[in-house]
């Protein structure tokens, strides 16, 4: 009985602790948000903030919100600040006047641990380091002549796929077109990026569960007071993920440079290289203006397969 008793003693305080904490921010937030001359602003609830207004097509609620608060207003998911452009003439402002101050994308847990504490391109925080990616995306990266030269590649997988579709056909067998078709991007994208197919799978699995796992609501990303819980699973599956990931490509990296090293010694180096090799050459380069890491790599190829694993598939499709 005594054991009972000091459990529900300690469910009491940490419930009177919890709400004190609450009633205590929300004052607080209240006196900011008087001394800030913010946009207009529906009325939100303790924790949630507005994302109950935000159900079922959170879109279409945004659109009626906007009608009665105008083209900008304010919202709090959770204890997320968040300024809604709802006409084209304040997006420009956001995307094109005041670019340099709106570009740095919203971080997460399961993207950030992901990316090495977002040391790719895609969640970078604007400066240096993402200019510098995106000139080399720009100019060796995904340039003309970088995709000229990896069209075979393209081209082979391309006939794969039709000759499977062919040989089904003629069986008269049925053909999963969505799984072919996300098995042809993927093997396109592994060829341009390792020149290889044989370790797509695990490159193929990490952007899927990836982008599985930052499409789901993690309430550790929004809830403060829940930051360094784990009430879902997301970290635990996130850390699985990386470390799966991080095993393939630092073996692929290894691969790679004792090629190399071997295309070197043998006065072969004038061959066509994929984008992990131009990757190693800024890595490689003393004089570069900015010195790619090993995980800068390894993240810049998981942006890769992210992007490829969904969209190209559907694309085509």
């Amino acid at each position: 009985m005594a054991g009972t008793y000091d459990y529900k003693d300690y469910i009491q305080l940490f419930m009177i602790w919890l709400i004190s904490t609450i009633i205590v921010r929300v004052i607080f937030n209240r006196k900011q948000n008087k001394s800030h001359n913010k946009p207009p602003s529906p009325l939100s609830l303790p924790i949630i903030g507005h994302l109950h207004l935000l159900a079922p097509i959170p879109h279409q609620t945004l659109h009626k919100l906007s009608i009665g608060y105008g083209p900008i207003m304010h919202i709090k998911l959770s204890s997320i600040p968040c300024v809604v452009a709802s006409t084209p003439e304040s997006t420009k402002e956001f995307l094109k006047t005041h670019e340099s101050s709106f570009s740095n994308r919203p971080r997460n847990l399961a993207y950030d641990y992901l990316t090495y504490g977002s040391q790719d391109f895609s969640f970078a925080p604007y400066g240096p380091y993402w200019k510098f990616m995106k000139k080399i995306c720009m100019s060796e990266l995904l340039g003309c002549d970088t995709l000229n030269q990896l069209l075979p590649l393209r081209r082979q997988e391309t006939e794969r796929f039709l000759r499977l579709l062919l040989k089904r056909g003629m069986a008269g067998e049925a053909v999963d077109v969505g799984g072919e078709l996300l098995k042809l991007s993927n093997n396109v994208i592994s060829r341009m990026i390792m020149s290889k197919t044989h370790m797509e799978n695990d490159g193929t699995e990490a952007g899927e569960d990836t982008v599985e796992l930052t499409r789901k609501f993690n309430t550790s990303d929004f809830i403060w007071f829940l930051k360094n819980w784990d009430l879902q699973g997301i970290r635990k599956r996130v850390e699985e993920i990386r470390n799966r990931f991080d095993s393939m490509m630092e073996r692929v990296i290894k691969e790679h440079q004792e090629e190399r090293m071997k295309r070197k010694k043998e006065g072969e180096d004038g061959e066509i290289k994929d984008l992990l090799d131009i990757l190693l050459d800024i890595h490689e380069d003393d004089n570069s203006e900015i010195r790619l890491t090993k995980e800068n790599i390894k993240a810049f190829i998981l942006d890769i397969f992210i992007a490829g694993t969904d969209t190209s598939a559907l694309t085509i499709e």
